[in-house]
């Protein structure tokens, strides 16, 4: 569908003439955008203040991955592809930094322009913007990307297609996008789309790639090689267009990266310390401070770098399908947390050394404060008293055990709760009225080790747990491809959980529990929540104008998605450790975001 058929114009031109003189005489074009305020960096900035613009290029390096892939294509619904690649190979028009909580600077727009209620945005293409096969980036490219991933992409990609009123060139390298409602945060979310070629999917279909259709990118790296489910082979592109630009200056430093697939974490760490790897990220403290003693490590080739951040916690546990009964009842969901002997399971596991996630947004400015709620974030949760569960209002603590293996008080309160949702124990094992038991379907995959560590143990010591209640919790391990088709039909009771958040939240809100997607196959409100106060509130939080109105509307949700009892939280990741090869260097600067897929190993680079 070419621009001029994506909605009806219905104003006059005259009137339409009018509104846009209006709004060019009040934007100005700028090298970057901000969720509130100013961008930190001024507009002749050399780098991002956590890269070395004069880090030195070469190098190999191997990472692992545990699973394995059926797609090379990290846009579409369909199959499983290498998590990396959308971070790697493709660019967008604009370049998130991570050392600000929402702010964008200019990649393959030289500069972005919008008026004052961001009712519009409008993005200037750099004139040297090449995809990896010498073709220009177009604005017909733009367009096209942006409906194709609002139309036929992966659903990530797919809420902002049904904002956008109008998209359509303005000149010869320049685009703008109308919307068609008020959200501030729409025109940064509009320079965050991956932009694909046009010209390679003309007579293909691209929601059924094949694994062979390697979506040709705008990144500095390109697929050279490839084994289906065994590994995937990155090089630097030599004739990268944007290496010279500000926001990639002193990043993608390394000449050749190689992800290596193993059937589990224990399999790729074993391999790590053979050498065989060049980095990998720990997230159990006890693990990293008694299991990296191995000769490499002794000998000084392998180093331990730890890495801190202001980030929020986000979410990690095990999810629970609310869709389904008995799981749709929030007195279950308490009473299955209770019986998560959390003190017990951080103790065996990690030592006890990892603090438990509490909240969403928990470690963070925007997490819920202790006790009863109060000024603007009672105000905002008012309207959905009736509705909330018990906790939201008053206050919450997630239960603590005795740090005992049989947990017997939480145990006891667990049964009240059961006894309360009609389940009694009947010959041993816990039934409903009519007769049927209680039974769990973990499901769990060898891509879950990413999600949740050591999910197999967790899981041992639960199941023992539950059994007390007479619950029978069943692991079921399928592969990738299975856990991945059972996840997006919504087939399973529990399963691992991890949604990173930021510190600046919006629109993927809506994505991760907003009620119109909660039975949309492949969803990724995986709870299927749905709930008029997390709706609410999230356009709450959308509309604010001021920073003190977002902390408050945050808040307020982290307060819902809380006491909902949706997931039962283990650790936190509080700081960042990786362990890698004496040969990987970092900058000296940290962003306050600190590790992640942006961080390492796009900033690093090799130095023999």
């Amino acid at each position: 569908m070419s621009p001029d058929y994506l909605h009806p114009l219905r104003p006059a031109i005259a009137g339409i003439a009018c509104i846009f003189a209006a709004s060019f005489a009040s934007a100005e074009s700028a090298h970057g955008i901000a969720m509130y305020g100013d961008p930190a960096l001024p507009p002749d900035f050399v780098s991002l203040p956590y890269a070395n613009p004069d880090a030195p290029k070469g190098g190999k390096v191997v990472f692992g991955n545990t699973g394995g892939y059926n797609s090379l294509n990290p846009f579409v619904q369909k199959g499983t592809s290498p998590w990396q690649l959308r971070f790697w190979t493709h660019e967008s028009l604009m370049g998130r930094s991570w050392d600000e909580p929402f702010t964008l600077y200019g990649l393959l727009a030289e500069s972005v322009e919008t008026d004052s209620d961001r009712t519009w945005v409008e993005f200037t293409l750099r004139e040297n913007a090449r995809f990896s096969d010498g073709a220009p980036v177009t604005v017909e490219d733009v367009i096209w990307s942006y409906e194709t991933l609002g139309t036929e992409g992966h659903l990530r990609y797919r809420g902002l297609w049904g904002k956008i009123d109008s998209i359509e060139q303005t000149g010869p390298r320049s685009v703008r996008i109308s919307f068609n409602e008020p959200d501030r945060e729409l025109a940064l979310i509009a320079g965050m789309r991956p932009i694909l070629q046009k010209a390679q999917w003309e007579g293909k279909s691209f929601a059924d790639a094949q694994l062979q259709d390697i979506p040709i990118g705008s990144g500095p790296y390109v697929i050279d090689d490839y084994e289906a489910g065994r590994y995937v082979n990155l090089r630097r592109n030599p004739d990268y267009w944007g290496a010279d630009i500000p926001y990639r200056k002193g990043t993608m430093n390394l000449d050749d990266m190689r992800i290596e697939f193993y059937g589990d974490g224990t399999v790729a760490f074993e391999a790590f310390k053979a050498g065989e790897l060049s980095a990998v990220r720990e997230f159990n403290a006890d693990k990293w401070n008694t299991q990296y003693n191995f000769p490499a490590a002794q000998r000084g080739d392998v180093v331990k770098t730890e890495i801190p951040h202001q980030k929020p916690s986000g979410m990690t546990g095990f999810v629970m399908n609310t869709r389904k009964a008995p799981f749709d009842d929030w007195r279950v969901r308490e009473a299955l947390t209770l019986a998560f002997n959390f003190e017990f399971i951080n103790d065996t596991i990690t030592g006890g050394a990892q603090p438990r996630i509490t909240s969403y947004f928990s470690g963070s400015e925007l997490g819920m404060q202790p006790g009863a709620a109060t000024g603007r974030v009672a105000d905002l949760l008012q309207p959905y008293a009736a509705e909330l569960a018990p906790g939201t209002i008053e206050g919450y603590e997630l239960p603590a055990g005795d740090g005992t293996e049989r947990n017997r008080s939480n145990i006891r309160k667990a049964l009240k709760l059961l006894e309360e949702a009609g389940w009694t124990i009947q010959d041993g094992q816990l039934r409903n009225a009519d007769g049927k038991p209680f039974e769990i379907d973990l499901v769990i995959s060898q891509g879950s080790l990413n999600v949740v560590q050591d999910v197999g143990v967790i899981a041992e010591i639960y199941a023992r747990a539950l059994e007390r209640l007479g619950i029978q919790l069943t692991v079921e391990k399928v592969d990738d491809a299975q856990y991945t088709s059972r996840i997006d039909a919504q087939d399973f009771d529990m399963t691992p959980f991890r949604r990173a958040l930021s510190l600046s939240p919006g629109n993927e809100q809506r994505l991760y529990w907003g009620s119109e997607n909660a039975d949309t196959p492949g969803t990724r409100n995986v709870m299927g929540l749905t709930s008029p106060a997390v709706d609410g509130l999230v356009d709450a939080m959308l509309a604010s104008e001021s920073h003190e109105d977002f902390v408050a509307a945050t808040r307020a949700l982290d307060r819902v998605l809380t006491t909902g009892r949706y997931v039962i939280p283990i650790w936190s990741f509080d700081v960042g450790r990786i362990a890698h090869v004496k040969e990987l260097k970092q900058p000296a600067s940290l962003p306050i975001y600190g590790d992640g897929p942006e961080y390492m190993p796009q900033v690093w680079w090799y130095e023999d």
